[in-house]
Formats: C-alpha cells, sequence, structure tokens
C-alpha cells in the first residue's frame, strides 16, 4: 500500500446519502468473525483504521453488535460503514473511493473463517462466450450509485425503494 497524504482519503455509502474523509489511515485487514461475516454478507469485513475520520454528508446509523462494539451503516441503502470500538474506528475498505489502492495486510479471527474460503481465487471465470452475454446486460445498466468522489450534492434517486 503506498503511503496516502494526509486528508486524501473519502469515501461513502452506495447512495451517496452518508460520505467521509478521514486524514490518514491505519492498517488494512481482513477479518473472519462471524459478526464480521453476518454484518458485511461476506466472507468477512475488510476493514482499515480511519484517523480523524470526518463526517462529510450525513452520518451512519448504529447497530450495537457486541457489548464492546458497535457497526455504522447507511440507513438509507444499508452499506457497513465502520467498526468502532474502544480503542478506535475501523472503516470499510471497500466504501472508500479508491479503495483498491487499500490491501488488507493482516487476516483476524481465521478460526472462524469459512472452510472454503482458501479455495476462492481458484474458481473458474466465464468464457469469453459468457463474458460477451454478460457485457451486453451490463451495458444497459443505469447505475445509481453515488461516483466514487465528493459531490457538491447527490440527489435522492426517484423510484428507489
Amino acid at each position: 500500500m503506498s503511503t496516502p497524504q494526509p486528508g486524501s482519503w473519502s469515501g461513502g455509502c452506495q447512495c451517496g446519502a452518508v460520505r467521509f474523509r478521514a486524514g490518514s489511515l491505519g492498517r488494512p485487514s481482513l477479518c473472519h468473525c462471524r459478526m464480521c461475516q453476518k454484518a458485511f454478507a461476506s466472507v468477512g469485513g475488510l476493514l482499515v483504521t480511519a484517523n480523524d475520520l470526518a463526517w462529510t454528508r450525513g452520518g451512519p446509523k448504529y447497530f450495537q453488535s457486541s457489548n464492546k462494539v458497535r457497526r455504522g451503516f447507511c440507513g438509507d441503502c444499508g452499506t457497513p460503514l465502520t467498526y468502532e470500538y474502544p480503542g478506535g474506528v475501523e472503516v470499510a475498505i471497500v466504501a472508500f473511493d479508491r479503495a483498491g489502492e487499500i490491501a488488507p495486510v493482516i487476516q483476524h479471527a481465521r478460526a472462524a473463517r469459512l472452510p472454503w474460503f482458501d479455495s476462492l481465487t481458484g474458481l473458474p471465470v466465464r468464457t469469453p462466450e459468457e463474458e460477451a452475454r454478460a457485457a451486453a446486460f451490463y451495458a444497459g445498466i443505469a447505475s445509481r450509485q453515488h461516483p466514487d468522489h465528493d459531490t457538491e450534492a447527490w440527489p435522492a434517486q426517484e423510484g428507489v425503494a
């Protein structure tokens, strides 16, 4: 991971109702605990310490997932955003605008990882013909997702439940 300039780490939820900025980042990780699996509806939680975190649009709603941890999420679209504990705040890596620059460097709670996790990178990929059919489908999608950068305003999307 390259060292970012302070204040250069922005991000937000999928719908754009919640945006944030972090002054600097700590150690990125992948947590396999069952609570992270459930909170992210995934193989675990990709998290990074967010120093000097500020909410620049809206703010998260919270779920107290344990006696020591609360988790922040967008109350409009449900995007997981934070893991907050007495020692600090971790933010979901994929909620950052430049998530590809924040690679995990450690795994936590490996004993709880799903038994097939280590085989994921060996899964087959689509054939070129399947990719062409998928590309045609994707070309017709009109995304309502907030772009990966700050905007002055992001209106609520009409017709979206």
